[in-house]
């Protein structure tokens, strides 16, 4: 008899804590059933969960209705509605493509060495102090200076930009947050996207060559090109684009610190280290949910879904299904097989997947070789944010012997190779909402 009968409780902190052993208790109660609480599906099993990322029947569209948002959220949907991440072909692939060759692998590849001096930058400041918090120390600042680069933000814009970041993601993932904080997300994401018009627009501060904002300018400048439609995307790329990223080295660098035997072998052979990132990737991804809707009456997994309804798909879940990972719950760098979900599948394939890798290769190498005795600080347990939709801490406070004089100037070296992308193009599902508006 089924003893859970909602992912709601996922959002409980004390659930936080135990969440794949609550994600067992759905699966083994069934993997796809009604959720009365969340009015939704519930996928937890990886064979639906990856089956419905490519159904034709599941429409990616978040507001269907926009007339049914409420009023102080309204003109942050209005915006949402314009990525590519909630539209369905033929309008998502055109989206995508104005910008996806800015994320090709080989693009990517170029960062690798900005991306370390970034790190060396973080860990120099930090390392005579002999403390860090890894989330708001490095695994915050590192991607939003990523991301930033990339679109040519002039650094002193971009605290503004990562002030109103924060309320946009907090109202795309939260469902129940108050009018007052609705609105601030609204005006937030409408003080973004004209900063980005300015950016973008003005002769005054010409792009650089080769960055994402001089593509994304150069076609701003075609007439039949709808601008709104790139600043939206421009958001969406800030927003997701370090939002993921962040979660990710923050959970990967608390389960190599619960896990010292793993850790140690990555020092001794950091040939595993591309291998390390995908399982790290699988055992605690930053991106829990991706949320569809029915575009008509179908089947899925031998449940009548209703035209209207809504499937949330529980990558986190579908990571750590045994029928693909055997011991789904132990860390292992030599795992044969088995695709994880924590970019997503099928045509929203995260876009920013093959920048994630090679930001935490860069991270994961430069802990490992520049502080080798790193170790939780012991002064308050991880906290994890409350949030359905992603896993990631809110600190994580380590510590660590502070390096001698002979051994500061210490360089990061990246032994990792080329970013493989595994290459579907799409976009990171950041964030779906559990409820609708």
């Amino acid at each position: 008899m089924r003893t859970t009968t909602s992912l709601l409780p996922a959002f409980r902190p004390q659930v936080q804590e135990r969440l794949y052993d609550f994600y067992e208790e759905l699966r083994a109660g069934d993997e796809l059933f009604w959720d009365r609480h969340l009015s939704a599906w519930i996928a937890t099993g990886h064979a639906v969960v990856s089956s419905a990322t490519g159904n034709p029947g599941l429409s990616s569209v978040r507001y269907p209705d926009l007339d049914a948002v409420s009023e102080e959220l309204r003109p942050l949907a209005e915006v949402l509605s314009r990525q590519m991440l909630y539209n369905d072909a033929p309008d998502h692939p055109r989206l995508r493509g104005l910008i996806s060759r800015a994320f090709s692998p080989r693009a990517v590849e170029t960062l690798r060495a900005r991306i370390s001096d970034a790190v060396d930058e973080i860990i120099a400041q930090a390392a005579p102090t002999g403390r860090m918090d890894i989330v708001a120390d490095l695994a915050r600042p590192l991607p939003m200076t990523i991301i930033s680069d990339l679109l040519d933000v002039p650094e002193k814009d971009r605290p503004a930009l990562t002030a109103w970041s924060e309320p946009v993601a907090e109202a795309i993932g939260n469902s129940r947050l108050d009018a007052d904080r609705n609105r601030e997300a609204s005006q937030s994401m409408a003080d973004m996207l004209a900063y980005f018009r300015e950016l973008l627009t003005s002769s005054q501060t010409p792009a650089a060559p080769d960055t994402l904002r001089a593509l994304v300018a150069a076609q701003a400048e075609n007439p039949d090109q709808d601008l709104d439609e790139l600043l939206a995307n421009c958001a969406l790329l800030l927003i997701a684009g370090h939002e993921t990223t962040t979660h990710f080295i923050g959970n990967a660098t608390l389960a190599l610190l619960q896990h010292a035997e793993t850790a140690d072998q990555l020092r001794k052979r950091p040939d595993l280290i591309p291998a390390a990132v995908e399982e790290l990737l699988r055992y605690d991804a930053p991106v829990q949910l991706m949320l569809r809707r029915a575009r008509h009456d179908l089947d899925l997994a031998g449940r009548s879904i209703a035209e209207g309804q809504t499937v949330l798909l529980v990558c986190g879940a579908a990571n750590r299904d045994p029928a693909v990972f055997p011991d789904p719950h132990v860390l292992d760098f030599e795992r044969p097989g088995g695709r994880h979900m924590a970019f997503g599948h099928g045509p929203h394939f995260c876009l920013g997947a093959a920048l994630a890798r090679l930001e935490g290769t860069v991270v994961l190498e430069a802990l490992l070789t520049r502080l080798p005795d790193l170790r939780l600080d012991g002064t308050e347990p991880p906290k994890w944010q409350r949030s359905l939709n992603f896993r990631g801490l809110t600190r994580l406070d380590v510590a660590f012997t502070p390096p001698s004089d002979d051994d500061s100037g210490t360089r990061v070296v990246s032994t990792g190779g080329s970013v493989d992308a595994t290459s579907q193009a799409g976009e990171c599902p950041y964030r779906p909402e559990p409820g609708g508006a």
